[in-house]
Parts: structure tokens; C-alpha cells; sequence
């Protein structure tokens, strides 16, 4: 494709596809152009000639002149469709919808191998870093021990809002949306499920591992208030509502969280709508991304650059699965949270391993206490609406410095 103009069929023209249209119109270094936009409503007003416009998927799908189908719908139902039925006509694809590629990942990369055609979901992970090439090119050896980061520019903005300028999580959420960093239903970002999506993405390029949305803990920001900002702050931390993956041996574990952070982490300063991504291997120890994760040309930009890889032939390889044979996605983890609560009724003490602090008074009460990843499942903990949890760390099982070590030096031994 490297010498050919690229034709370009879009399906739908919201805040992505507007970007995407922007930085396509101010880059020299891609033969590209959009034939076809594929939207549902055709008499909205729009920024460029209704000629681009139609209703009928066919119009792309079917028409071969369209080299690649691009989906930014909000729709994941409707963008499953477009893209197995884009890859089956042997159409390269490049999507940004999260949603899509975490609940058919397997699906997916089975129909890539199958009709041999790429599908391509950088802006599906953390918009403007190019997270995924990177666990791709650069990690592409099975050293890596752990990713986490913040993987939501909508909910950083709010978490930001609320500490520094100490405003309610309800007027944060109605800022971001104005801003149009949040949806009109902000339920996948303060909910926590867009990142579980980008975890699970992220846990196939980073480990080798197929994994579903349900399998992984995700917990939101809905019932983080002053108090719990308060509480961070007297312990001289933020909070960030943090993607968190590990490796250990052949286990791994993942989870999404809002958590503690210290004001020295290199996460603790990423404010507002940018992600931040701290990547730990073997032989380069951590490595830092810093980038805008919300917004429309950012994601825009991420889409703009799947579009260019494909004009070299680019196509993932996943590498890790065919290295990380024996790898395992474990729900057994053992955190250190704080949860503070309105009475004593809406807790288990039974549920935690120790207790290390309690505190109780007429208006604020919390704990902090060792439990394991899988009693958070219940929905007393999950769907109580008087508690709030806040990871305070991963606590490090007694034989992971061991495994680490004999990792690192069967690794120099070869």
C-alpha cells in the first residue's frame, strides 16, 4: 500500500471522526483521503460538504475503492458489525472503540489471522500515546514485569478539579462534559469500565493473555468525596484512578482503581485530561509516557497514525501470545485499601485479612486493612453506595523479589 493513494471510509462524524478530519487536513506526510462518512442522522449540520455523507453502510463496506474502513462510532453493537464484516470483505480497519475490541479481542484477532487483513486500535487505549506499537515493537520480549498508569483523561480531569480547586465531583463531571472530556453518560469513565477495556487490551500486548472485561476488577469514582481528597492530602498523596498489571512468574493480574498516590510518583503531577503510563521491565526498569487522553484530536491524531502505519503493511503481531504460552490471568491479589464508610453495617470486618487503622466519629469513619482482590468482587463491597475505596497499594507477596531475581538472571545467563 506504501505507494498507492489510500481511500478512506468512515463510519461516524462525532468528536473523533471531526478530529480525525482536522489533523488529516494539516499533515503532509499521508496519502490519504475520505470518500465516504457513514453517519445516522444525515440532516445534522456538519463542518464539511454533505457530498461525504450517506446512510448506508454498503456505500463503504462494499465499494472497493475504499482501501480502509475506519469506525468511530459510539456504538459497540453496530461497530462490531462494521469491522468483522470490514475484515471479512479483506478491508483493513482502524477503530478507536475500546468497548469493541475488549468483549471480542480473541474474535478478532482470529478473524485478522483468518482473511489475513489488519485491524488497528491505537486511539482505543490512551489516545495520543502510542501505548500499544510500543508494548508491540519495543517490548517485545517477555521481560516485562508490570504496567499501570491512568488510562482516563475524563475522570483525571475531574479528580483534578475536586483537589485543586476543591469543587464537588458533581461540578467536576458537568466541567468535563462542557469541556467535552466526559460523555453526556459519563458511565464507562466514572464508572471505571473505559479502562478495564484498555486493560484488557493492554494485558494481550503487554503479557500474551486473552482476557474479558468481566474477568477484571474495576471500581469508579462515583463515591469519592472532600473527605476522602482530605484524607490523601493529610498523607501528603493524590488520588488517581490508576490501571494497575503485574506479572509474577506466569500470573498475572490486573485490576482499576482509585489510588493513593505520592506526591514524588511520576503520576501524581499528570492533572487534567492527560494519561500518564509507567511501564517496569527487566533491563530498563521504568519508563514513563506522558500524553493527552480525551479530547478530539488527540484520539484523532492516535487514528491518523494506525492510517499511516498502514500504508508500510503494518499489522500487530502479537508477539507476547506466542511467548507467554504458560501465562494466567489470576484474580488473587492481595491489596492494602482504605474504605471509609457511613456505618459499621457496611462493612465485613471477616472480609479482611488484618486491619491496620480505624478511626470512627460522628461524621467520618474509614479503615485501612488487607483484603484479597476476590472479596471485592461481592456486591456489598462493589455496589454500596455508602463506602468508598481507595487502593493504598499491591502488597508484594513473599516469593516476587525471589521470582524477579531468578527471572532477571536466567535472562543474563542467556
Amino acid at each position: 500500500m506504501s505507494n498507492k493513494h489510500l481511500n478512506l471510509g468512515i463510519f461516524g462524524f462525532g468528536c473523533v471522526g471531526q478530529g480525525l478530519h482536522k489533523v488529516l487536513q494539516n499533515t503532509k506526510g499521508i496519502r490519504a483521503s475520505i470518500q465516504k462518512i457513514c453517519i445516522k442522522h444525515p440532516h445534522k449540520d456538519r463542518p464539511i460538504s454533505q457530498s461525504y455523507f450517506t446512510t448506508n453502510p454498503e456505500d463503504i463496506l462494499l465499494n472497493k475503492d475504499i482501501d480502509i474502513v475506519v469506525e468511530l462510532t459510539d456504538d459497540a453493537e453496530a461497530a462490531y458489525q462494521i469491522v468483522t464484516t470490514a475484515l471479512r470483505q479483506g478491508k483493513a480497519v482502524v477503530t478507536a472503540n475500546k468497548k469493541l475490541v475488549a468483549e471480542h479481542l480473541e474474535e478478532l484477532y482470529e478473524l485478522q489471522q483468518t482473511y489475513n487483513t489488519p485491524l488497528l486500535y491505537e486511539g482505543a487505549c490512551c489516545a495520543s500515546i502510542p501505548i500499544i506499537r510500543n508494548l508491540e515493537e519495543y517490548y517485545d520480549n517477555d521481560l516485562l514485569s508490570s504496567v499501570e498508569g491512568i488510562f482516563n483523561g475524563s475522570t483525571n480531569y475531574i479528580l483534578s478539579q475536586m483537589r485543586q480547586e476543591g469543587k464537588s465531583f458533581v461540578q467536576a463531571l458537568s466541567e468535563a462534559q462542557e469541556k467535552g472530556f466526559a460523555e453526556t453518560d459519563p458511565t464507562l469513565d466514572i464508572g471505571a469500565y473505559d479502562p478495564k477495556y484498555k486493560l484488557c487490551i493492554t494485558l494481550l500486548h503487554a503479557f500474551g493473555i486473552f482476557t474479558k472485561p468481566e474477568e477484571i476488577f474495576n471500581y469508579g469514582i462515583t463515591q469519592l468525596n472532600e473527605q476522602d481528597i482530605s484524607y490523601a492530602q493529610q498523607q501528603g498523596k493524590t488520588i488517581k484512578l490508576l490501571v494497575h498489571t503485574k506479572k509474577e512468574a506466569a500470573k498475572i493480574t490486573g485490576l482499576v482503581l482509585p489510588t493513593f498516590v505520592d506526591a514524588q510518583h511520576p503520576l501524581a503531577n499528570v492533572e487534567n485530561e492527560f494519561n500518564g503510563i509507567l511501564v517496569e521491565s527487566a533491563f530498563t526498569d521504568h519508563q514513563f509516557f506522558l500524553g493527552k487522553g480525551a479530547g478530539s484530536t488527540p484520539t484523532g491524531s492516535a487514528v491518523l497514525s494506525d492510517i499511516s502505519a498502514l500504508t508500510y503493511n503494518y499489522s500487530y503481531e502479537y508477539k507476547k501470545l506466542h511467548q507467554n504460552t504458560e501465562a494466567y490471568y489470576s484474580q488473587d491479589q492481595l491489596l492494602e485499601v482504605y474504605v471509609r464508610y457511613q456505618t459499621p453495617l457496611d462493612i465485613d470486618l471477616n472480609d479482611f485479612q488484618c486491619i491496620l487503622q480505624r478511626f470512627e466519629s460522628a461524621e467520618y469513619n474509614y479503615l485501612v486493612g488487607e483484603i484479597n482482590l476476590k472479596q471485592l468482587y461481592k456486591p456489598a463491597w462493589r455496589k454500596n453506595p455508602n463506602i468508598s475505596i481507595v487502593l493504598n497499594k499491591v502488597l508484594v507477596n513473599a516469593n516476587q523479589t525471589t521470582i524477579q531475581t531468578q527471572v532477571l538472571e536466567e535472562a543474563l545467563a542467556v
